[in-house]
Formats: C-alpha cells, sequence, structure tokens
C-alpha cells in the first residue's frame, strides 16, 4: 500500500510539473516577435516610439524626428543600415531625436550603425550649420553592443552599460567609399568618440580604412588585436580613460597622438589614462615626428 506522505508527494510533485508546463506555455503565448524597421537608402524606414519587444532592422532605417525606445535586443540583419545621428525631434513634444536601447544591440555581417552625434567630433546630419554646428544627439544601450563582422560602426556621445565587441569586418583594406558611407562620400571607418563604456572594450580582425577609439571612459579593460588599417593615421587611440588594461598587439600602427596638419606629421600628444597595465603596441608614446623613435611617455 502507498504511504500517506508518498501519494501527497506524488501529488505536489505533479502540481509542480503541472504548474511548470501552464507557466512555460503561457509564456510562449504572450511573447511577442520583434518589431521590423525596413526601407531602401532612398526611401529609409523610420524607427520611432516603444518596442516592447526588440526590434530588427532589414535594409535601412533611420531614427530621424522623434524618440526611438526599443526594450530587448535591437539586431541590425546583415547588410543593413541603421543611421541614428539627427538631432532634431520634428514630432513635436519635449527632447530631440534619439534612441534608447534597454537591452543589447547586435550588428550583423556587412551592417552599419551610425549612432550619436555632438558639434565637436560629428556633427548631427540635421544640424542646420554643418561648418558651425551646435546641435546634439545623446544615445543609450544599457546591455552590450556585439558586432560581427559589420562593415563599419560610427558612434559619438553614446553610453553603452555593457561590453562593445568588434569581430571582423571593416571595408577592406582601401579608404574607397562602399556601402552607406559613399552616401556621405566617406571612406569606410569604425569610429567610437565622447561616450562611455560600462564593461570591456574588444576590437580584434578589423580590416577597413580608419578606426578611433577617441575621449571614452572605458571601465573595464580595451584590446586592439590583428587589426589591419589602410590610412596610416589609424588606429587613434586618444585621451581615453581606461579602468583596467589597455593591450594592443599585431596591429598596422597605433597612435596616441593627432596631426597637427595636413600630412602625418608633426603630431600633438594626446595621452590616455590607464588604471591597470599597458600591454605589447600601446605601452609607448607613437613618434611626434617622422624621424623619432616610439616614446618615451606611456601610452
Amino acid at each position: 500500500m502507498i504511504s500517506i506522505r508518498r501519494f501527497v508527494g506524488c501529488l505536489f510533485g505533479s502540481a509542480v510539473l503541472a504548474l511548470g508546463a501552464l507557466m512555460a506555455t503561457s509564456g510562449v503565448a504572450a511573447a511577442s516577435p520583434p518589431a521590423t524597421c525596413s526601407g531602401t537608402p532612398s526611401s529609409p524606414g523610420t524607427l520611432a516610439g516603444n518596442y516592447p519587444s526588440g526590434v530588427r532592422i532589414e535594409g535601412a532605417c533611420e531614427v530621424n524626428g522623434g524618440h526611438a525606445e526599443v526594450h530587448g535586443t535591437l539586431t541590425l540583419a546583415s547588410g543593413a543600415d541603421l543611421i541614428a545621428a539627427f538631432a532634431l525631434n520634428d514630432v513635436g513634444g519635449s527632447g530631440t531625436s534619439s534612441l534608447t536601447v534597454l537591452g543589447n544591440v547586435r550588428v550583423e555581417s556587412g551592417a552599419s550603425l551610425l549612432l550619436g552625434c555632438d558639434p565637436g567630433h560629428f556633427a548631427c546630419i540635421d544640424d542646420p550649420s554643418q561648418e558651425h554646428p551646435t546641435l546634439t544627439s545623446a544615445d543609450y544601450i544599457s546591455g552590450n553592443l556585439t558586432e560581427t563582422a559589420p562593415l563599419g560602426v560610427v558612434l559619438h556621445n553614446t553610453a553603452i552599460g555593457g561590453n562593445v565587441t568588434e569581430t571582423g569586418g571593416g571595408g577592406g583594406f582601401t579608404c574607397d567609399p562602399s556601402g552607406v558611407f559613399a552616401l556621405f562620400g566617406s571612406p569606410v571607418y569604425s569610429d567610437y568618440e565622447v561616450g562611455s563604456i560600462g564593461g570591456n572594450l574588444r576590437i580584434s580582425g578589423l580590416t577597413s580604412c580608419w578606426l578611433g577609439v577617441v575621449s571614452i571612459r572605458i571601465h573595464g579593460s580595451a584590446h586592439f588585436a590583428h587589426n589591419q588599417l589602410k590610412d596610416r593615421d589609424a588606429i587613434e587611440i586618444l585621451d581615453n580613460h581606461v579602468g583596467g588594461n589597455l593591450e594592443c598587439r599585431d596591429n598596422s600602427m597605433v597612435w596616441d597622438s593627432g596631426e597637427t596638419g595636413p600630412g602625418l606629421y608633426p603630431r600633438a600628444p594626446s595621452p590616455n589614462t590607464v588604471a591597470g597595465k599597458r600591454l605589447g603596441q600601446c605601452v609607448l608614446a607613437s613618434p611626434a615626428t617622422d624621424d623619432s623613435a616610439p616614446g618615451p611617455g606611456a601610452f
């Protein structure tokens, strides 16, 4: 005869399994697919408003004229373009045109992301005066920014709560315009300027024209490895605050100085502040003149 204790235990176990199955079924039924923003370079889709279940970008899309808030994952599909470098709010209300992602951002193969703008480093596309810009758009990603073989990623005035990882990609070992960059008459490049990264920054295997990391507060470590850039003025790693280590290995060139004229030299030092160790190519300052060796100061 089955004991009362064992019988009650069986009933309780069955009830838990049934409840778990019901909750799982309810969860599947309640989940909504991500929204899709799609278009063409000549007629891009518009990302605006609140998206509670994530967003997938296919083709060309822009954040232009209002605030967009994405909950969950924002994915740029292979070959997609997302331009969120506008400032003006054309849909009424307060604030400016900007993007907030309360989750992660994924940039897939061949995709391009232009996010954020400010007068000092990258003028907003809709600023009435491109020669003397005044407008700003600040953007936010609470989680990680993961880029797998993107064409190019250009971030300005953007705060990222997690890690930033760019692996592979680029426009090739050339400075010829292509993709969305051709619309601006620009070579393909990746750039991170004037913002913050809550975790680590890791860029590896990029082959492109130019790469810059400028005035970023990186709370973790920064790693640059196996990146080959056509422009002799890359990779520029300038005036960053790195909470962990700064490591550079097997890159075409790294600089902690900026050119002061039309040529590669002379250059003005713009060293980084590093709380941890400086490793590899990022140990000694880059040359200031054409015939000088690296150093003598810290990168």
